[in-house]
């Protein structure tokens, strides 16, 4: 079984997987924390009168919780103008042997085995050649989402797949 299509992503797609990767990590998950107990510190603040300390703690949570997503969302603008492969048509073709993607002359090969995880989420299909990495797919650009799955569950144990993708 061959699936083919051509996927072009645009800085939304890259922004999605950044945020997506960023906050599901430590880094993430303590500048939500910070930003949770700046609004407590807030809280408290107002409570005992101290308006000025109030807004302190409101404008810190703020800057903490805005300063990474609007990094992230310039970023990805940024390499999305400067990244020819990222801001052209990647054709991908799946097969038993692996993903390929190819640009032009350039051909990328992905064996099965290689595939550290693979999963689905509201709006890409993402393939992990390792923990950071990803081929970023939009599912709104995959012709044939059922016979990628099935292709999937058939060459990737089920550890690999994501929830679901596993289902």
């Amino acid at each position: 079984m061959k699936i083919e299509f051509d996927v072009q992503i645009d800085h939304k797609d890259l922004f999605g997987f950044n945020i997506r990767q960023t906050y599901l990590s430590s880094q993430g998950i303590i500048s939500i924390l910070i930003g949770i107990l700046c609004l407590v510190m807030a809280g408290a603040q107002f409570g005992e009168g101290n308006i000025g300390y109030g807004i302190m703690y409101v404008v810190i949570a703020i800057v903490i919780v805005a300063y990474i997503p609007g990094t992230l969302w310039l970023r990805a603008k940024s390499t999305m103008k400067v990244n020819t492969v990222l801001s052209g048509v990647l054709h991908y073709s799946f097969d038993e042997k692996g993903v390929t993607v190819t640009q032009g002359e350039e051909e990328g090969v992905l064996p099965w085995e290689s595939v550290y995880k693979m999963i689905a989420t509201k709006k890409h299909v993402l393939i992990y050649s390792n923990r950071v990495n990803a081929y970023i797919i939009p599912k709104a650009q995959i012709s044939q989402m059922d016979e990628l799955v099935k292709l999937a569950k058939a060459q990737l144990d089920s550890y690999r797949l994501g929830k679901s993708l596993s289902r």
